[in-house]
């Protein structure tokens, strides 16, 4: 006769596992972005996502961990996006805008968030040399994007395409440090302004740059 108890199968436990961690992060990002990184505790989050405070732990080595995952999530879109562009024949220029806004939609919910981002990065070793790793594979990426833009002729050839990249994410990096201090809603105009600048700068040497589609627009709009 079969025993009448069941087990979840692997699958099932699989996924409660993931929808645990995904609780928890998500509660944690929320706790930092309304109280701030440093008054965040530990049993704050854990309270938050409705799990026992020792539950954290098997997910998260540390609460500075959160913020190593948090990098991790931004470099999983950052590979679906540029995947995408391997499939479509959208501009460079304005998929290198639409890049921009999309990898700092969720450091730019609130400016607290984004500066215990940067704290991440003097964190403790394990956290800042994970938050390294992460930086070299972001590189990597953008890298390939560059060089889908050189192929196209899209993006200028003469500079390597990893040196281009690294202007790119100091770019955006910094931007989004400089708005932090403020925590206003001049993200996106901050974003625009600096990207539209570094355009000149990446566009081909053999003439003018073209037109980055919709900045003419945006410029009547707002004039």
């Amino acid at each position: 006769m079969s025993s009448l108890l069941t087990t979840a199968s692997p699958d099932r436990r699989q996924r409660r596992s993931s929808q645990t961690r995904e609780r928890l992060f998500r509660a944690a990002l929320d706790l930092f972005a309304k109280h701030g990184f440093a008054d965040t505790t530990v049993e704050d989050i854990t309270n938050a996502a409705d799990v026992g405070k020792g539950t954290f732990f098997n997910y998260f080595p540390s609460k500075d961990h959160i913020l190593l995952a948090f990098a991790e999530m931004q470099l999983s879109k950052l590979k679906s996006i540029i995947d995408n562009l391997r499939n479509t024949n959208e501009p460079v220029p304005q998929f290198l805008r639409t890049l921009a806004v999309r990898m700092t939609e969720e450091p730019g919910r609130n400016p607290s968030l984004m500066r215990a981002l940067l704290l991440a990065n003097l964190s403790s070793t394990p956290v800042r040399d994970g938050m390294r790793i992460n930086q070299t594979r972001g590189h990597q990426l953008l890298t390939e994007f560059v060089e889908i833009g050189q192929q196209r002729g899209e993006l200028r050839k003469d500079l390597p395409a990893g040196d281009i990249a690294h202007v790119f994410r100091q770019t955006v990096f910094g931007t989004l440090l400089i708005w932090s201090l403020y925590g206003d809603d001049s993200l996106s105009s901050r974003i625009r302004t600096a990207f539209d600048v570094l355009w000149q700068g990446l566009s081909p040497r053999d003439g003018l740059a073209p037109a980055v589609p919709g900045v003419q627009q945006e410029a009547r709009h707002e004039s």
